[in-house]
């Protein structure tokens, strides 16, 4: 059984391959802020972190499906993570001030990790069934951090593109102190969800393996 990535992160594209996964990635194209402004006026409230990343999710997982369904014969996996810190929801840093802000911020504390699936069954080239579903982890950064250690990561561009802003399986994993839940939720993909799913679609999660 072959499986789709709806996504170029490289993170995810990691967690797979480490767990004998070969996937075939296609990036998908979704404003997100606009869709996530829409499901929020269609329901009347906010979304929360958790609904956000599965919202998101699936909407690349359909957006691949939709654009590419000719070239696709087996499972399609989108997802989303989101990092929540003091009840802030605190996406991607992009900048290194704001990353290096953020690091602070976390330093000594513990954050929550949400990352979000939506996997597509669209095995002999036709949509048989979807399923979604959230994992959480927490992220405790090291107290005893100095603001040169942070800055020095920072200064190596590999938080500015992560929400949360460390990388456990890059140069920060000697800052986090300790994680609480999934370690692979934590760099973006939880494979026990992605497990999950692909069983509840009705295939063996083994026949993922290349």
């Amino acid at each position: 059984m072959r499986l789709y990535l709806a996504s170029t992160s490289p993170a995810r594209l990691s967690v797979l391959r480490g767990a004998g996964i070969e996937p075939i990635c296609f990036s998908p194209e979704v404003d997100e802020d606009a869709a996530v402004a829409a499901r929020e006026t269609e329901l009347g409230r906010p979304l929360s972190a958790p609904e956000l990343t599965e919202y998101l999710g699936r909407l690349k997982a359909e957006d691949v499906v939709r654009r590419h369904g000719d070239e696709i014969d087996g499972l399609v996996l989108g997802g989303d993570s989101m990092f929540l810190l003091d009840g802030e929801i605190l996406g991607k840093p992009h900048l290194p001030e704001i990353a290096l802000e953020r690091s602070k911020q976390h330093r000594g504390k513990t954050g929550v990790l949400h990352s979000g699936h939506w996997l597509i069954d669209h095995s002999g080239g036709t949509v048989r069934g979807a399923a979604g579903g959230v994992d959480t982890a927490k992220v405790t950064l090291s107290a005893d951090l100095t603001d040169s250690e942070l800055a020095a990561y920072v200064a190596t561009g590999e938080p500015l593109e992560l929400a949360g802003g460390f990388a456990i399986d890059g140069l920060a994993g000697a800052y986090i102190e300790s994680i609480e839940g999934t370690p692979s939720c934590v760099i973006g993909l939880s494979l026990p969800e992605l497990r999950r799913l692909v069983r509840e679609l009705g295939h063996e999660y083994p026949a993922l393996w290349s």
